[in-house]
């Protein structure tokens, strides 16, 4: 049997050390016997890519629905990890930070492009302070939002910063203007093996629109939904439930997600978009959803954690940045957020406690 994952590549390291196959999977054991909690999961993922299978079992994070449980071809993982390698120029003793949950896809991946590009990776625990725990300098890091924004004054010891797994704040999109660090947004899901399009967030080029990696396609569905054409990770085309302004078949803009969007009286509303325009005003996790309205068939709601101190004053503040389409007709609190390991709102959880109250 071909089994490319098997293959280690020399330059590979694991905090600083070099193993091979065998010294790799004795290490794996280790850390599945007396490791922390986010070592236990990186040695049961290097176990399971050295298996004899030529699949990973994943599932999917449940931010906007039930968490899925997918196979995805090893095969299609080194591809995924080559084409993001190619893109960032990130070639064999790269240093990197894995920082995220190993499992879950973006953990994963970070794992693997660093055994089959020969990385030298070094692990912490995937908390929201993770970069300030070493002095090492990184050429690459992935990390979600609320560990960029923990990590601000820290970011000057990273060369090129990847975020995904949540919406950036306009907060937080103008401070990282202000670090020399080149730091991008990326667009992909557990099904396409990680991103597959990226956006720069700050520099001369810095950009709305997201941009394809290597023999990445885009395309419309007939609700304005991205389609994705990605053969060297997905054997059929990608259909997803985002909305996007389409700039040419390898560019788009992202709108929201079509099993957001809200119909109120007639006017199509995408929650992202307001949230993005909230997110400045509004320092607390908190979502815009909606519910069902006599006059205007759904009205916008404003879901927030445990908002009792707010006072009323910052609310009409943030809402003058809104239309007044936009502007949510009812305000719900919630003590505690439910929130997935890559740290997303779980939607839908949140939504369903809503309804059962």
């Amino acid at each position: 049997m071909n089994t490319p994952w098997k293959y280690i590549h020399p330059k590979f390291k694991l905090n600083g050390l070099s193993y091979r196959s065998d010294g790799l999977f004795e290490i794996a054991k280790d850390l599945i016997n007396t490791g922390a909690h986010h070592e236990i999961s990186i040695g049961n993922f290097i176990q399971e890519w050295l298996d004899n299978n030529d699949y990973v079992a994943v599932k999917t994070s449940g931010s906007t629905g039930l968490p899925k449980n997918l196979e995805l071809s090893k095969k299609k993982m080194i591809n995924s990890a080559k084409a993001t390698g190619t893109f960032f120029k990130l070639p064999e003793n790269t240093t990197a930070l894995l920082c995220l949950p190993s499992n879950y896809i973006a953990g994963k991946m970070m794992l693997v492009r660093a055994m089959i590009l020969g990385w030298n990776l070094y692990i912490v625990a995937p908390e929201k302070n993770a970069i300030s725990h070493y002095d090492t300098e990184y050429d690459f890091v992935a990390m979600v939002p609320y560990q960029v924004h923990y990590s601000l004054k820290y970011l000057n010891k990273i060369k090129k910063l990847i975020i995904g797994g949540g919406a950036i704040s306009k907060e937080l999109n103008d401070r990282l203007q202000k670090v020399n660090t080149e730091v991008f947004a990326t667009y992909g899901m557990t099904e396409t093996i990680s991103h597959i399009a990226v956006r720069r967030i700050n520099g001369l080029a810095k950009s709305n629109d997201y941009t394809a990696l290597p023999r990445v396609r885009f395309s419309l569905d007939k609700r304005n939904c991205l389609i994705i054409d990605a053969p060297e990770v997905s054997v059929e085309k990608v259909i997803s439930n985002d909305v996007v302004k389409l700039i040419s078949p390898t560019s788009f803009e992202y709108v929201g997600r079509i099993d957001h969007v809200v119909n109120s009286g007639g006017i199509k509303l995408f929650p992202e978009q307001i949230e993005e325009k909230l997110a400045f005003y509004i320092d607390r996790p908190f979502i815009i959803a909606s519910e069902k309205n006599e006059t205007l068939g759904e009205q916008l709601i404003l879901i927030i954690e445990d908002a009792t101190t707010q006072e009323n004053s910052d609310f009409k503040e943030a809402f003058l940045s809104l239309s007044s389409y936009e502007r949510p007709k009812k305000i719900y609190t919630f003590s505690k957020f439910p929130f997935t390991e890559t740290g997303k709102i779980k939607r839908m959880e949140l939504l369903n406690s809503l309804q059962n109250f």
